[in-house]
């Protein structure tokens, strides 16, 4: 498989949204240790400010822009203020995402709406414009942030697991056009994260990693040469795609006991 276009420093700026905590925050650190200028963004300002701060001493610099990638016009807006403030954007780490447990038999409409609005329209808020300013630009990549959970149900995952899926989905079907026209884009699936989102999780968490394992695993799979998934745990990773081809009898049955499901009342 043909090398493709890996983002560097000198090609302009890395913008990371939901940076100020777990994953996006352990990204944007890493990047200036690297000597990145970093675009982070997040809705918190203050969270934005303890950021840029504990980056003052590493050679990159991180700038932050407080926004909400569920505004679309706010987002198309700040594209082209990252790129006359601080260069144009090499590339984009979509990362903003909640996750909100839903129960199946008291399920919530504003959390499944928020869910929707953040993990799935939010990245399109935000992937859209990055590919208007990177076919002007006639390079960049694009690393959208999805989930293991996008594989198949999970408990408690209705909801997030939807969104995750139709990502994944968006980021294999947006690929046979950009890279038509040499812009290169991946989609990133995580397993757990230990971060305050999967603190409260009702079952058993396999595999858990820390947010700096996650980073240095996407930093990884970044610069990979050829790379469309970048998936981890590589074990749990391997042990979700197995159960993605079993019949939905046996799935059903193992998922139940695994997660201490099928003794639920």
């Amino acid at each position: 498989m043909s090398s493709l276009y890996v983002a560097q420093p000198g090609d302009g700026c890395v913008w990371i949204t939901g940076a100020s905590s777990g994953i996006g925050r352990a990204l944007a650190l890493s990047f200036a240790r690297d000597g990145w200028t970093i675009a982070a963004t997040a809705r918190s300002s203050d969270k934005l400010h303890s950021l840029s701060e504990d980056a003052q001493a590493l050679p990159g610099t991180i700038h932050a822009y407080v926004g909400d990638v569920t505004q679309c016009e706010d987002m198309a807006s700040l594209v082209e203020h990252i790129g006359r403030d601080i260069g144009p954007i090499a590339l984009l780490v979509a990362n903003a995402g909640v996750y909100l447990p839903q129960d199946g038999l008291a399920g919530d409409l504003k959390a499944w709406q928020q869910t929707i609005d953040v993990n799935l329209s939010g990245t399109v808020n935000v992937v859209l414009p990055v590919i208007a300013a990177m076919q002007t630009a006639g390079q960049g990549q694009i690393a959208i942030v999805s989930s293991v959970a996008g594989y198949r149900g999970l408990p408690t995952s209705a909801a997030y697991g939807a969104t995750k899926a139709a990502l994944i989905n968006m980021a294999e079907a947006l690929k046979f056009d950009l890279d038509r026209v040499g812009l290169r884009i991946q989609v990133i699936n995580p397993g757990f994260v230990d971060t305050p989102a999967t603190a409260d999780n009702p079952f058993p968490m396999p595999h858990l990693i820390s947010v700096e394992e996650a980073a240095g695993e996407i930093r990884k799979g970044l610069v990979h040469p050829s790379a469309f998934e970048i998936a981890f745990p590589k074990a749990f990773v391997r042990q979700l795609k197995l159960l993605r081809i079993l019949p939905y009898w046996l799935y059903f049955k193992l998922i139940s006991k695994s997660t201490g499901w099928s003794k639920k009342t």
